[in-house]
């Protein structure tokens, strides 16, 4: 009798399970964030200066970050209001650390290592440490979080919001504490603020409620948390709506398989039992932040392109917490450790190159750095400098050194100045008159096969290249061309043209010592178009620059000088 009495009296004595449990998950906890987050910041430190360089969204948050507060808002008043509290915020970092990549790309590591953390403790919640850590792990190593953590842009710190965001409302749903879903409204607020499309994380969210079944006073909470969203975001959501020009440039959906492929894994893995029975299952949580977004943006892109994989970064939450239970599930199926090794090793390969691709400048669809320097290197001092779009003037405006010599032929007022992004250019009729000033020009061309130009000035630019000037050279860069046009001669005479012809030579030879020998004994006699109305430039400092402006002519077989010229004055002859 007092041995059975005894038995339970022992069971009742020991610990109740669920502290244990608690106590055993503390150091779990601990290497369920930390590890993540000291992986994302190795993975982005790793190549984070792009060979120093940067592309051209980078390059407008470099330029916008560095004016004022006040003409920061001005300029959004024009153009890119949808990212203005981005460029506050960089602004103020640039004020604290200086100008610079690191800069301007360490935010978004820091923001996508939090990132990581707050996957890794949603899986925690939601499917225990060990799917808790390897969600967290996989979250870095997905390659577009790979991507944009190196960036100079908004969306990495939005990544992070709506990870957080998340965890509030998991947090809140049990607990209902009315600070949890204050805190939760602010952090999607802030996400939305910063870009628009983070409001599509909140039609995910209220998905994932009504899935899970909660009951009826959480859905209220969430539905008047969610009101008080979308009313802080109408204002910029009202002044936006005017600049939706900005964007025309989305031909259609950019980069949607990536979207597809990894909706497609998510899709398969949540099909396996994944997670812990809760108020919010996993599955419940992750597919619709995962699918939702990107899709509603790729049927919205029926009507109106606006797919843009970047816009929707934060669905990869889903792939990550997915993919992290489904390994969780195969790890406690007990099978081969061997064959779940050699399946990690197979995709840390696969992901290998790639990584070390998305660390190169070609990763990007421009370079507004060596766009930039080509202009620098094909230009010479006078020069004029011609964008055949007036927009390109934004990919070479970081870097004012590469085009301080040269004359902005279409540009009316800075972009500074006139608070916008490209300047503006002068009118249409006004700006082939300026070209025929100069007899070569720099022109910062779209890639072959872009489209035409789009507004008067930019066919203005063209025609006159068209009917005044011919192509000379032509550079290929990441994102442009960059092509050096000089004056057509084909109209003029044998002694005109052959100052144009003299132009060329010298840029072979060079302005050595050995090329001025090279024209010892030889005549120089000033140019003159038959037709123009002034005289061609003349530059003294530099046979190069001196070439377009003079006639070349052999002493020896011209050996009298050309006739007095066309402003009265006596054509000059080199000694012989």
């Amino acid at each position: 009798m007092s041995v059975v009495q005894r038995g339970p009296a022992a069971a009742k004595a020991v610990s109740p399970p669920l502290p244990a449990r608690r106590r055993s998950t503390g150091p779990a906890k601990a290497v369920v964030i930390i590890a993540p987050l000291a992986l994302t910041i190795a993975l982005g430190l790793w190549g984070i200066r792009r060979k120093n360089t940067m592309w051209g969204d980078e390059s407008v948050t470099y330029q916008l970050a560095q004016r004022d507060l006040s003409q920061i808002w001005a300029t959004a008043q024009q153009i890119d209001l949808v990212h203005a509290l981005h460029y506050t915020v960089m602004h103020g970092i640039f004020g604290l650390f200086g100008e610079g990549l690191l800069a301007l790309r360490l935010p978004s590591v820091l923001a996508m290592a939090a990132a990581a953390s707050g996957v890794a403790l949603l899986a925690l919640r939601l499917a225990g440490p060990r799917a808790g850590l390897l969600a967290g792990l996989a979250f870095p190593l997905l390659p577009q979080v790979q991507k944009y953590a190196q960036e100079g842009r908004s969306y990495a710190l939005v990544c992070a919001l709506v990870t957080w965001a998340t965890y509030a409302l998991v947090t809140a749903v049990p607990r209902r504490d009315r600070w949890r879903w204050a805190l939760y409204g602010l952090t999607m607020l802030l996400a939305c603020l910063l870009h628009e499309f983070a409001v599509l994380a909140l039609v995910a969210h209220g998905v994932t409620l009504i899935v899970s079944r909660v009951p009826r006073p959480v859905l209220r909470a969430w539905g008047v948390t969610a009101a008080v969203v979308v009313a802080g975001l109408l204002p910029l959501a009202i002044g936006s709506a005017g600049q939706s020009g900005q964007l025309s440039w989305i031909g259609g959906p950019v980069r949607p398989h990536y979207f597809l492929v990894v909706a497609t894994v998510g899709v398969a893995c949540a099909r396996a039992p994944l997670g812990v029975k809760g108020p919010v299952r996993l599955t419940a949580l992750a597919v619709p932040i995962l699918v939702l977004p990107g899709l509603l943006l790729l049927i919205a892109s029926l009507v109106k392109p606006l797919f843009v994989d970047r816009y929707v970064l934060y669905s990869n939450i889903g792939i990550a917490l997915l993919l992290g239970a489904w390994m969780d599930y195969v790890h406690r199926l007990r099978r081969s450790s061997r064959a779940a090794w050699i399946a990690v090793v197979a995709v840390l390969a696969v992901l290998l190159p790639a990584s070390v691709s998305l660390r190169t400048p070609e990763s990007r669809s421009n370079d507004a750095t060596a766009i930039g320097a080509t202009v620098r290197k094909e230009g010479r001092p006078g020069d004029g400098l011609l964008y055949l779009s007036g927009q390109q003037r934004i990919l070479t405006a970081a870097n004012p050194e590469d085009t301080r010599l040269l004359t902005d032929l279409a540009l009316a007022q800075d972009p500074v100045s006139s608070n916008t992004l490209a300047g503006v250019e002068l009118p249409a009729h006004e700006i082939p008159a300026r070209m025929l000033d100069f007899d070569r020009i720099v022109a910062v061309r779209d890639p072959a096969g872009a489209h035409p130009p789009a507004n008067p000035q930019d066919e203005a630019k063209t025609s006159t290249l068209r009917r005044h000037f011919r192509e000379y050279a032509t550079t290929q860069v990441n994102g442009a061309r960059v092509t050096v046009y000089v004056r057509d001669t084909t109209h003029l005479g044998d002694r005109s043209r052959a100052g144009f012809e003299l132009s060329a030579l010298v840029d072979e030879l060079g302005d050595s010592q050995g090329s001025l020998d090279a024209f010892a004994g030889a005549t120089f006699v000033p140019m003159y178009e038959p037709h123009s109305p002034s005289p061609a430039k003349r530059c003294p400092l530099r046979l190069r620059d001196c070439a377009a402006s003079w006639v070349f002519t052999s002493a020896r077989t011209s050996p009298q000088p050309w006739p007095v010229s066309q402003c009265g004055r006596p054509a000059a002859r080199s000694r012989n």
